[in-house]
């Protein structure tokens, strides 16, 4: 498990606190004469600060809110007073967990210290640890580190070397590296701080406890168990003493104890100190406190470490239900990096919660859906969470909410078209990065719009997921996962990564099973994917992959789906880019004859389907894009097998004619009425975009997506491509031109994330590896998929390699037939391909398995 759950890293609290708090620790810098309300706004502040330090943070909330609306009316919005106090309403919101709210008050109390202090007073420096602080509780290790940096230059500049303030950003600084395993680093830090506060406040002073916990901290995380003892056993007789046995911060030293303690196999002497420390918690913070849920989870490895099932399963429960109410607060806030950032710091409870099934009680039903339940509510949950916010935003637009959307499109499409035109300017390459950092702020602002409904968010449970299962179909949830095992020696508990799979039916308990080690399946894929694809190898060949495959994830599967004959499948890790569909069972059958499989990110995928679609427009068909200047010859592309495969050359950028794209638009048009039809020279990048809410959306054109290594690097030698929704999409007229504007015929992943879909069924990609992308465990595939889905559309039918010219129009003409007699998307898709898997020349998986049905597989609406 992550240290974050395992123990109470003691980030100096008290420390932090100290700084915003000693209001006169610095030389005075106004005369006022103070009349009855700033009289009793400093009451209110003295009163918050004293209500803190006992950690009583609600009652200091409240009173250092009454502070501030005394403060804004009497000096107004601009004053250094007011900076302290939204100071410490951000601290008291954050000593809560509650980050969303304290974020926007740290960035507007520092904004104005340096707007009135200037840049380098130790005001501002003190902002900047706040903050920095804030983000690394949030795993933003890249965003902290240089906010503490410029802190502590600061406070050495203006206040010296020596001084208190200076140990609390060291402290702060070490804990960082410390949370980054760079334990060198912090050592050091930990060492200057101690003997800084030594020095200036005395050996018994509670941020000298503070300092020593952090310390002993570090020396138990490299098995140093001799040094960490003493100090700890220091920094809780300072703390009693200084803070009364009752304080959160006894309970923090009680706690990093017992963790010692544990992990030398004194187990009686651990649990009454894991006890007593939980007590402290739940009577100081309350029930809900993200320390209460440190406390549980420590309690709950120590159970199992002693192999008693029930006590540890109570306790874990409890603690990742708490976790559950803290990110769905928190995860609101933020751009989508920032998002990613904070669920990574829930990655340990996460592999605790199928380990211990998985691992240590498979025999146990409520061990098994606490796994499923943790799975559904954190697989996936960026994108969900993304999702469903731009949803919101779109249907409850703010006039300025409009304009900062319509910015932020406007901005990515700027950025693209950079990173896409080879006679890009040195002075565009350099904006790059700025234009980069505008729309990720943006991003944040509209995320703080969308906190509002946060509340509204339907809470995820294996019983709702469960209700939205339809009969005869099983979901398939499959999750790549770290086994983590509290028995083995400190920092040897995480074990090699492994593939495991629950089934859950419309009925009934879970079921499960562990499938192997990630290595040996991700291996196994790659072979299946090169037989499948080698156009040298035989059909029986890329059969024998295929079973082989099979044997190893689905045949478990078959064995716990019973009688269903639908598939709802959620891939997690390599298995994205496997076709199940081609993959061949113990009868020698592909698993298209047995199943309906359609894709899915998660099993809470379901729970978004469950309201009808807005009014759409007409069904929008681009075909046949003419990607050189009319009139000039096409650009021939080699291909290894003769045939003309809907990608190009992705290191030249260059992509050649697809003539039977226009024969499948002009066939597709004829099915769907009403339906929009552009080909040639007008299949734009600009029509796509102004085009909102189309009830089909059919591009039959080249896709691409680009490997992560860099193409280029600009002139200053920063690397472009990074994102990965920057390295995927589609090529429209004019790509191969690129002469800039708008409409530069490059219509990229991140463009369609600020496209307005929620009126479209159906997104058809009759292009190559459209599919693909950076597959993150967890999370999915970062690529046109989840661009599309950040749109708004309910399904997909896209591709997981290069597909032939001929096959994919007359696949996809199939297609649109049967959904012009009624059938359900997802099934007329499996139609089809049973049809060319029955044609002589066309059996081979290669020519109809690449396309796979992701999301809402029903009956279009009418």
């Amino acid at each position: 498990m992550n240290h974050r759950h395992i123990v109470g890293w003691a980030l100096a609290a008290s420390v932090i606190a100290a700084m915003p708090m000693q209001v006169g620790g610095y030389p005075p810098r106004y005369v006022i004469a103070e009349s009855s309300a700033l009289q009793e706004a400093k009451r209110l502040e003295q009163l918050g600060i004293e209500q803190y330090q006992k950690a009583q943070y609600a009652q200091a909330l409240e009173l250092f809110q009454r502070s501030l609306v005394i403060l804004e009316q009497a000096l107004g919005t601009n004053h250094p007073k007011v900076a302290t106090t939204l100071n410490n309403l951000a601290l008291s919101y954050a000593a809560q967990g509650e980050y969303n709210k304290a974020e926007p008050l740290y960035q507007r109390s520092l904004a104005l210290r340096e707007r009135v202090l200037g840049a380098n007073h130790p005001d501002v420096a003190q902002s900047l640890n706040n903050l920095a602080l804030l983000y690394r509780e949030q795993g933003q290790y890249s965003k902290a580190e240089p906010l503490y940096q410029r802190s502590l230059a600061i406070l050495q500049q203006t206040l010296g070397a020596s001084h208190p303030n200076v140990a609390a950003v060291l402290n702060n600084l070490a804990g960082l590296y410390q949370a980054q395993g760079e334990y060198s680093k912090a050592e050091p830090l930990l060492q200057r701080s101690l003997a800084i506060r030594e020095q200036a406040l005395g050996t018994k002073h509670p941020e000298v406890a503070t300092t020593l916990n952090n310390l002993a901290r570090l020396y138990q995380k490299q098995g140093q168990y001799a040094k960490a003892e003493p100090l700890l056993q220091r920094s809780l007789a300072i703390r009693e003493q200084a803070l009364g046995t009752n304080h959160p911060e006894v309970a923090t030293t009680l706690n990093n104890l017992a963790v010692l303690y544990q992990t030398q196999g004194q187990h009686s002497k651990a649990e009454s100190l894991y006890l007593r420390s939980l007590a402290i918690t739940q009577q100081a913070l309350g029930t809900n406190h993200p320390e209460v849920a440190t406390a549980l989870s420590n309690l709950a490895l120590l159970y199992w470490r002693l192999n008693q099932i029930e006590p540890a399963l109570t306790r874990l429960v409890q603690a990742l239900e708490i976790e559950e109410t803290h990110l769905t607060h928190n995860l609101v806030i933020g751009s989508e990096e920032d998002k990613r950032a904070y669920l990574k710091t829930f990655f340990g409870s996460t592999n605790a919660a199928i380990s211990f099934h998985l691992q240590f009680a498979p025999d146990n039903p409520q061990a098994a859906r606490l796994a499923l339940t943790t799975i559904l509510r954190r697989k996936g949950r960026v994108l969900d969470t993304l999702s469903q916010s731009l949803n919101r935003l779109r249907q409850q637009l703010s006039p300025s909410d409009q304009e900062q959307l319509a910015r932020l499109s406007t901005l990515r499409t700027q950025v693209a078209q950079i990173a896409f035109n080879p006679s890009s300017t040195d002075q565009e390459r350099q904006q790059w990065q700025l234009l980069n950092t505008q729309a990720q702020q943006i991003e944040i602002q509209l995320s703080r719009s969308s906190t509002a409904f946060a509340q509204t968010t339907q809470k995820i449970t294996l019983e709702a997921v469960q209700k939205a299962i339809p009969a005869n179909t099983a979901l398939v949830e499959f999750i790549h996962y770290q086994p983590f095992n509290p028995k083995a020696p400190a920092n040897q508990g995480l074990d090699s990564p492994r593939y495991a799979v629950y089934i859950l039916s419309a009925t009934g308990e879970p079921r499960w099973v562990d499938l192997g080690t990630a290595s040996e399946i991700d291996a196994l894929i790659a072979q299946y994917r090169t037989a499948t694809l080698d156009p040298r190898r035989s059909i029986s060949e890329g059969q024998a992959a295929a079973r082989a495959l099979d044997a190893k994830i689905m045949a478990p599967v078959r064995q716990l789906v019973k009688s269903a004959n639908h598939l709802l499948i959620a891939p997690d890790g390599q298995l994205n880019v496997v076709s199940f569909a081609a993959l061949v069972d113990e009868q020698n059958k592909y698993l298209v004859e047995r199943y309906k499989i359609t894709y899915l990110t998660s099993g809470r995928d379901l729970l978004r389907w469950q309201t009808r679609p807005p009014k759409a427009n007409p069904p929008l068909i681009m075909a046949n894009p003419t990607f050189d200047k009319p009139g000039s010859p096409p650009i021939q592309i080699a291909s290894a097998d003769r045939s003309n495969p809907r990608s190009g050359d992705l290191t030249a950028l260059k992509f050649g004619a697809l003539p039977a794209t226009r024969i499948e638009g002009e066939a597709i048009a004829r099915l769907l009425p009403n339906a929009w039809l552009f080909t040639e020279a007008q299949a734009t990048e600009a029509v796509v975009k102004r085009t909102p809410n189309p009830r089909i959306l059919h591009l039959a054109t080249h896709g691409f997506f680009l490997r992560p290594a860099p193409i280029a690097p600009d002139r200053g030698g920063n690397v472009l491509y990074e994102n990965p929704l920057l390295r995927s999409g589609l090529a429209l007229s004019g790509f191969n031109v690129r002469q800039g504007g708008e409409d530069d015929g490059v219509l990229t992943a991140l463009e369609i994330t600020g496209m307005d879909l929620r009126g479209t069924q159906l997104v058809v990609l009759s292009a190559c590896e459209t599919g693909l992308g950076d597959v993150q465990s967890g999370e999915g595939v970062y690529g046109l998929r989840r661009a599309f889905t950040l749109a708004g559309a309910q399904s997909q039918v896209m591709t997981l390699w290069r597909v032939d010219d001929e096959a994919t129009k007359d696949l996809m003409v199939a297609y649109y037939q049967r959904l012009h007699k009624g059938e359900q998307r997802g099934e007329a898709l499996r139609q089809a391909q049973l049809e060319m898997l029955r044609t002589p020349s066309r059996e081979h998986p290669r020519y109809w398995s690449g396309f796979i049905f992701i999301g809402d597989w029903r009956e279009m609406s009418p």
